[in-house]
C-alpha cells in the first residue's frame, strides 16, 4: 500500500504554505495531505494532527514545518501507521522541553522583537493569549528570501499561535526516539536560530540536508523540501 504524506504547517502559516511541495509531490505520483493545524496548544494540535491520521488507510509519512515539527512528534503516540518523520526547519523537542525552552539555549533571532500580542476566547468565556508577527517585520523573520509581493500576502494570511504552543512541554515521548527521521536545516533562518536546528537535527540523528534558505523554505525552495520527502519515501 503507497505511503501518504501528511504536512503539518507551523505558526504564522497555514496550509498553503505547502503549496509548493504538494505540487511537486502530486506530479511524481504521492498521495498528500495538508493538515490545518489548529495552534492552539501542542496537546491539544497533536490530538487532532492524530485524529485526522488514523482515518487515513496505510502508512503515514508525518511532515512538520516549525512549530508543527514538535505537534508531529507528540501526535505519533498511540499511532500504528505512522513510517517516519520529516522535519523542515523545525522544532524537534525532547519530551520535558518548550518551544521556548529550546530557543533559551541559542542566541536570539528577530523573532522575539517581532511578536504581537493578543486575546482570543475561550469556551468558557475567559480569555487566552495569542501571538502574531507584525506585518512589518514578517519578511525578515520568516521570509527573506522571498519577494515582496509574495510576502506581503503571506503576512497577511498568517495564523496566531496561542502562547500555550510555545510554552507547552512535550509530556510524552517525542516520535523521533523511535522512527526514522529526515531533517532539513534552513541556513538562513531568523525565526529558528540555525544552531539550535543542527542541534535538535544531531540529537534526533536520521538524515540531516541543509539549505540556503529562510524560515519559509517551503515556499521559497520547494523543490529541495518535495526532494527530502520522496528521499523519505524511498
Amino acid at each position: 500500500m503507497n505511503t501518504t504524506v501528511v504536512l503539518v504547517h507551523g505558526a504564522f502559516a497555514d496550509a498553503a504554505s505547502w503549496n509548493g511541495v504538494i505540487d511537486r509531490l502530486q506530479k511524481a505520483g504521492v498521495t498528500v495531505a495538508a493538515i490545518p493545524n489548529p495552534l492552539r496548544g501542542l496537546t491539544a494540535d497533536a490530538a487532532y494532527v492524530a485524529s485526522a491520521v488514523r482515518q487515513i488507510e496505510g502508512p503515514v509519512l508525518l511532515v512538520g514545518h516549525s512549530y508543527g515539527g514538535a505537534v508531529i512528534n507528540a501526535a505519533t503516540l498511540g499511532l500504528d501507521n505512522v513510517a517516519g518523520l520529516v522535519h523542515v526547519a523545525a522544532f524537534i523537542p525532547d519530551a520535558g522541553e518548550s518551544l521556548a525552552s529550546i530557543s533559551a539555549n541559542f542566541p536570539a533571532t528577530p523573532f522575539g522583537d517581532a511578536i504581537r500580542p493578543s486575546l482570543y476566547p475561550l469556551a468558557d468565556g475567559t480569555e487566552a493569549p495569542e501571538v502574531r508577527l507584525d506585518p512589518a517585520a514578517y519578511p525578515e523573520v520568516f521570509a527573506a528570501d522571498l519577494p515582496a509581493e509574495v510576502t506581503r500576502v503571506l503576512a497577511v494570511a498568517q495564523r496566531p499561535i496561542a502562547v500555550a504552543g510555545l510554552e507547552e512541554k512535550l509530556a510524552v515521548e517525542p516520535g523521533w526516539k523511535k522512527l526514522p527521521s529526515w531533517t532539513l536545516v534552513a541556513t538562513q533562518d531568523n525565526a529558528i536560530h540555525p544552531e539550535a536546528q543542527r542541534f535538535m537535527a544531531e540529537r534526533a540523528g536520521g538524515t540531516i540536508v541543509e539549505v540556503e534558505g529562510s524560515h519559509s523554505v517551503a515556499v521559497s525552495h520547494p523543490d529541495a523540501v518535495a526532494d527530502l520527502i520522496l528521499k523519505a519515501l524511498s
